[in-house]
């Protein structure tokens, strides 16, 4: 295991901006870890798990403690039963590889988070999820290093504390658990309607009857082609703020005034609204802010076309939220994680 001294962050965020890391190391086993957390502790050093890095904003000061890449491989049937198939997830296995060889086996859960980057590891932490699925849905437990506790432990879904794109490991246990493995369970019964409505609308187009794992994964990575821009050509971390949520009382303020707005029923008294839906009413979409531009195809994307470092991409944001807050009066909120 190397440890490098000094490695600009930028090199390995989709956003290509970002300080240095003092020091960065990558890791491939549950060994490497405990002894990387011991050694970070006896130094006073923060720690910060990387994993593909298309979900993360870096400062421009960098990152004062030890960076690591998660690489702990891993593909495990531990459980087969004539309705599932229970999957043990090394927490560096590439995610779309994880969903491909899913459906590849027929397996349905997962299909429509097809194409999203990032490692299986990291997908707990915001609860990475899209058209419809979230990892939430079929996520039984995790193996973590607790630094808190100093040891590995094993946490069940319920402990996670999942919400939209949220979990405990973006609030109360920030930092405290580094994600070496994940277990889920699939179905093996296909997909079946209704659909979300943006993929229900493409099998619609293309007259797409027969619902499988491999369609519907077709039909996503070709929306997905449509309204993302890569990363290798165009620097950004995907969608750059969360759907916004609103109370029942809110949207009849906002149904007045704007009767076409699109809405999902949450379930618990409160709605999403599509953030990009509210920065189009603004005519932000296609504009340049500070160096980024907001995606004209998608206007959740902020692609890094000229900034020069985090405060341009902290000043395009914050002036986006500020203009939805005194149009809407809705508060957005930012999706990637800082570092």
């Amino acid at each position: 295991m190397e440890i490098h001294t000094n490695i600009p962050l930028k090199n390995y965020l989709t956003m290509k901006i970002g300080g240095n890391a003092r020091f960065m190391t990558d890791v491939h086993n549950m060994d490497e870890v405990a002894s990387i957390c011991q050694k970070a502790k006896e130094k006073s050093l923060p720690i910060f798990i990387l994993g593909g890095g298309s979900n993360i904003v870096a400062t421009d000061k960098g990152f004062n403690g030890i960076v690591f890449r998660m690489r702990i491989p891993g593909f495990e049937i531990i459980a087969d039963d004539i309705n599932s198939t229970t999957i043990k997830l090394g927490g560096g296995e590439n995610w779309d590889s994880v969903v491909k060889k899913a459906v590849d086996l027929n397996l349905s859960g997962i299909e429509a988070m097809s194409a999203i980057p990032g490692t299986a590891g990291a997908a707990p932490v915001q609860n990475v999820g899209a058209y419809g699925q979230e990892i939430a849905d079929t996520l039984q437990s995790l193996e973590a290093y607790d630094k808190q506790e100093e040891r590995f432990v094993t946490l069940q879904n319920s402990d996670c504390s999942f919400s939209y794109r949220d979990s405990i490991f973006r609030n109360e246990s920030i930092g405290r658990y580094v994600i070496t493995s994940i277990t889920i369970k699939l179905s093996k019964n296909q997909p079946k309607p209704p659909f979300y409505d943006a993929l229900q609308k493409y099998l619609d187009e293309h007259k797409i009857k027969l619902y499988t794992v491999e369609t519907i994964r077709n039909a996503i990575i070709e929306i997905r082609k449509n309204k993302l821009p890569d990363p290798k050509f165009l620097p950004n971390t995907g969608s750059f703020f969360k759907n916004a949520m609103v109370e029942a009382w809110q949207l009849n303020d906002l149904r007045a005034k704007y009767p076409d707005i699109p809405t999902y029923d949450m379930g618990d008294g409160r709605y999403k609204v599509p953030t990009g839906w509210l920065i189009e009413q603004l005519g932000l979409k296609g504009q340049l802010l500070h160096g980024m531009r907001i995606y004209n195809k998608n206007a959740l994307v902020l692609i890094n076309e000229s900034a020069k470092s985090y405060t341009d991409v902290a000043n395009a944001r914050d002036e986006i939220i500020g203009k939805i807050r005194d149009s809407f009066r809705i508060q957005v909120q930012q999706e990637p994680l800082e570092i």
